[in-house]
């Protein structure tokens, strides 16, 4: 699927082998006009979406909406920490593959971002992988891909997962 008539594609990654997957179908099947870009972008969860709850409330009449600045600031360095480790994965694929990229790191709902960026790039395509979570799972969590194909407005490639 070569073609030279792209102006700029997105790269969704994130820590799965799927999004790393999609990125090197991505490198070995697409070739962009010579003043094109291919950006690989990183959507890191808000802190309170990444850790799954905050600080309880105190019980018995506390205080609640208690925000603990520690407990925040250290699930955003643990995030830093694991966006670098992506970023310096799929960068290090590039490398070998002897492919210059962008990188764009975002903070907030993947489904959301992985839209709002691909239209504020006015991308040709979006790339991105899936993962192969059961039926069970997909109706709880939704699919990120799955709202992406039917929220953007430009093609999307998804490379299935095993």
């Amino acid at each position: 699927m070569a073609t030279g008539n792209l102006a700029s594609v997105v790269v969704s990654v994130d820590g799965s082998e799927e999004s790393m997957n999609a990125l090197r179908w991505a490198l070995d099947n697409l070739r962009l006009r010579p003043d094109g870009e291919l950006v690989v972008l990183h959507v890191q969860p808000p802190p309170n979406i990444a850790a799954g709850l905050n600080p309880a409330s105190i019980p018995f009449g506390g205080p609640s909406g208690l925000e603990v600045p520690a407990f925040t600031q250290a699930i955003e360095a643990h995030q830093r920490r694991i966006t670098k480790a992506i970023l310096e994965h799929a960068l290090k694929i590039c490398f070998e593959k002897n492919v210059e990229v962008k990188t764009e790191v975002i903070v907030g709902d993947p489904k959301e971002k992985i839209c709002e960026v691909t239209a504020n790039r006015n991308a040709d395509l979006l790339v991105m992988g899936c993962r192969a979570i059961g039926p069970l799972k997909r109706m709880f969590l939704g699919s990120v891909s799955n709202y992406c194909i039917n929220h953007v407005g430009c093609p999307v490639v998804v490379i299935k997962g095993t």
